[in-house]
């Protein structure tokens, strides 16, 4: 299977480049003008030469953004026929890949997926005479324009800023700016290395806490890669996991209908109305299509439909510091409905064969199994060879049952296909 959970992902390889350059033709061969950026890896450019040549080779007319978060990229493509950023988004640098964008900032549903691995295996090569041709634009203004728009904080405020060294460095740095926040910036250079991995999970974030304590900043926001994810830190130095920073912009817009994932906590339910879908970006943006205010993954994925149908981290992070400047976020999580969620990940080479003795007919799907008092979820992810198993209970017992009942489920596949 070609594309998984968000695109396509993999180590970078001879047969990433070559897989780029098709992948390219056979895109320009349905999509003829399409805009193209790419993160900071030092593995991008050359992908973003690979994909380009293979676009125009199908007389595509392309739009380049040269590096650019994959939500800036989705914005130009709005007036193409389709997008294409060049990211790996949170995964570890050594990995690389492709995304595809409607000219809404959603990404290619899983038909549209399908054409795409159908048309690998045909030619798309145009006469020499009909060759396309690539142009530069300036697609990060556009985009910062666009947000500072939408989103402004009614009073100067501090915050913490960290890009991670990601393709967030060449526009939330300046945009917070712009908007009146005074910027503590960290690794918002695209050096094209990662100072810390690039998952803004709380684990690789450790220095954080002190940083907003000690400046007294009123929040902190933190970028992966491709800036597609934003989390945060509150008022205090706290960490705000993804469930609740959902239940907070739904709150602080006054949201009702709100979309996120069957690995997202029980507890959205208990302040808006929630429609539930698999794990990826991807199906968020196709129900939101048909229902919803706003839609994202705890994760750190945000998608504001009314602005575009692709996770947005940095008109999340300028929306953030707008929250920050009326509100303390401290303050407003406090009072929200807590209960004990627990994640665990395991390498496993052969995770999608585990996921099928389990029984899950899609293994990036997984299997969820849940009671009045809590649930677990079970499955592998789409980016790297790994299963993630997710529990949450009412109770912290209600919870550590629901994880061994998990782990148990889990070791008993992973056995048998070891031994089969």
């Amino acid at each position: 299977m070609l594309f998984g959970s968000s695109g396509i992902r993999r180590e970078f390889g001879q047969d990433l480049v070559d897989l780029a350059l098709c992948v390219g033709s056979a895109t320009a061969g349905g999509a003829p003008g399409i805009v193209v950026g790419r993160d900071t890896r030092t593995t991008s450019e050359l992908l973003e030469h690979a994909v380009i040549a293979g676009m125009l080779s199908a007389g595509a007319t392309v739009r380049t953004c040269g590096i650019a978060p994959t939500p800036t990229v989705a914005y130009a493509a709005r007036g193409m026929d389709a997008g294409c950023m060049i990211t790996a988004s949170h995964n570890p640098e050594s990995y690389n890949g492709l995304k595809l964008l409607n000219p809404d900032g959603s990404a290619f549903n899983p038909g549209q997926q399908a054409v795409i691995e159908d048309a690998l295996t045909k030619s798309h090569w145009v006469d020499w005479r009909e060759q396309g041709r690539a142009y530069p634009i300036d697609a990060v203004t556009a985009h910062r324009e666009a947000i500072l728009d939408e989103v402004n904080p009614a009073r100067p405020i501090t915050a913490v800023l960290d890009c991670g060294n990601g393709a967030g460095s060449v526009i939330t740095p300046d945009l917070l700016a712009e908007a009146g926040v005074t910027v503590i910036g960290l690794n918002c250079n695209v050096s094209g290395h990662f100072a810390r991995p690039s998952e803004p999970l709380e684990a690789n974030l450790p220095y954080i806490p002190e940083i907003v304590r000690r400046r007294e900043a009123a929040c902190a926001v933190i970028h992966d890669g491709d800036a597609d994810r934003m989390m945060a830190f509150d008022d205090r130095g706290r960490y705000i996991d993804g469930d609740h920073l959902l239940m907070l912009f739904a709150k602080y817009l006054d949201l009702k209908r709100v979309v996120t994932t069957v690995d997202a906590s029980m507890a959205i339910e208990e302040v808006t109305e929630v429609r539930r879908t698999p794990v990826g970006d991807t199906f968020v943006s196709e129900e939101l299509l048909s229902w919803g205010d706003f839609g994202g993954e705890a994760s750190g994925s945000w998608i504001f439909p009314g602005h575009s149908y692709c996770p947005d981290g940095i008109y999340a992070a300028a929306l953030l510091c707008e929250i920050a400047s009326e509100w303390s976020i401290a303050d407003e999580l406090d009072g929200m409905p807590r209960y004990t969620l627990l994640r665990e990940s395991y390498r496993v080479a052969s995770s999608w064969e585990v996921m099928a003795a389990m029984g899950a007919d899609d293994p990036t799907h997984g299997i969820r199994f849940s009671d009045d008092d809590g649930w677990y979820l079970i499955r592998a992810s789409g980016t790297e060879p790994k299963i993630r198993i997710t529990v949450e209970g009412k109770t912290p017992a209600k919870a550590k049952d629901m994880l061994n009942a998990g782990r148990a489920i889990f070791e008993r596949a992973r056995r048998a296909v070891n031994a089969g």
